[in-house]
């Protein structure tokens, strides 16, 4: 690589939902023959995509997770020693421009980036602009998002705003070229059952219970692939052992992107990372939003695969064995419903979106 191209640093809390939309980026931007880097607090130093160890640099942060004036101090003065950190950073690296992607370990760097009067740009995948972003907003040189309409309302960020969608990364891209082939009415029927990145017990109270529900018909047809953390997978799999179900349980897939596209239907929480990638592949989904959070940000995100046609949004309240159930046999007796559904969702995904966003940091950066 040339050691004297322009870097492009790119700021990423340490979940899949931040860290793959600034990989695809950072792939398109190393094709452009960019340099870039990540930067992001300890979670991320596990991760193994893009970012090999020396690409990477972590900084203090701390997210915001209560009002207590302990709590509250703790987390002003770990965002202060980051963006310290962030500082000495620019300083070191002289990047061209600043990508953010969410989550509280932006916060140190862009704002150390405005600071040091180094472009910044943010990027927001969810239907509603998260607090880290919202906070970074006034100060960042553009604001992308994935979905159009979201900062409509913001005069003053509206103006700066451009819509490029949730950039995808490479598995993701060569998951999209598979096309949807709706289930046979007497052949398998393959279902995928996700909880976002570090799983959700919800799916492991309610899926076991709506399989049991099926007719026995279903049972024999049914290829179950399902996330399920450590401290649920002994009575996850003995409810599936007793009814004999073909049922595939992990905590974790390291090949999401391949699963989503070799199944007939998934039922997942719908955090913006998992929605884009669902609306990029084209596969039908029930969506069950993460609920209590303070921007109903899933809720809103399933509400845009659902308004397309192509998924179903459910609220926790109403995720019951017997409804999942329900809707499980409807779709898997109507393969025609499955595929208009697939064909919906994949109307509503991006395949560009990582080049529409590197054209913008290159346009920010002025290189």
């Amino acid at each position: 690589m040339n050691t004297t191209a322009p870097l492009i640093l790119l700021a990423a809390g340490g979940t899949g939902g931040h860290l793959f939309p600034a990989e695809a980026l950072g792939v398109e931007l190393m094709r452009r023959g960019l340099r870039v880097r990540l930067v992001t607090d300890s979670r991320a130093v596990r991760y193994s995509g893009l970012f090999s160890r020396d690409m990477i640099d972590v900084v203090a942060s701390e997210t915001v997770r209560g009002r207590s004036p302990i709590q509250f101090g703790r987390t002003s003065l770990m965002l202060a020693l980051g963006t310290v950190m962030g500082l000495r950073l620019m300083r070191r690296l002289r990047p061209a421009a600043v990508v953010g992607f969410g989550g509280y370990p932006t916060v140190p760097p862009l704002l150390a980036a405005r600071l040091a009067h180094i472009p910044s740009v943010i990027h927001d995948a969810n239907a509603v602009l998260g607090r880290a972003n919202r906070f970074l907003s006034r100060h960042a040189d553009a604001i992308a998002t994935s979905l159009p309409g979201v900062l409509d309302r913001d005069r003053a960020l509206a103006g700066k705003t451009t819509t490029v969608g949730t950039p995808m990364r490479p598995a993701i891209l060569a998951a999209a070229s598979t096309p949807y082939a709706p289930p046979d009415p007497t052949g398998p029927f393959r279902l995928l059952v996700v909880g976002g990145s570090q799983g959700a017990r919800v799916m492991s109270d309610i899926v076991p219970g709506a399989i049991e529900r099926l007719e026995p018909s279903l049972w024999k047809r049914l290829i179950l692939t399902q996330q399920v953390r450590e401290e649920d997978m002994t009575r996850v799999r003995a409810i599936y052992d007793r009814l004999k179900i073909h049922a595939e349980l992990a905590p974790f897939f390291t090949d999401l992107p391949a699963r989503l596209a070799a199944n007939h239907l998934v039922v997942s929480r719908s955090g913006a990372g998992t929605v884009a990638e669902l609306a990029a592949i084209g596969r039908p989904a029930i969506l069950v939003p993460l609920p209590g959070s303070i921007d109903q940000d899933q809720f809103a995100n399933a509400g845009v695969l659902a308004e397309a046609g192509g998924g179903l949004r459910i609220a926790q309240t109403d995720f019951t064995s017997d409804r999942l159930a329900a809707e499980i046999s409807g779709l898997a007796a109507e393969p025609g419903r499955l595929g208009t559904m697939a064909k919906a969702a994949r109307s509503a995904g991006r395949l560009d979106a990582a080049e529409r966003l590197a054209d913008l940091v290159v346009k920010v950066a002025g290189i």
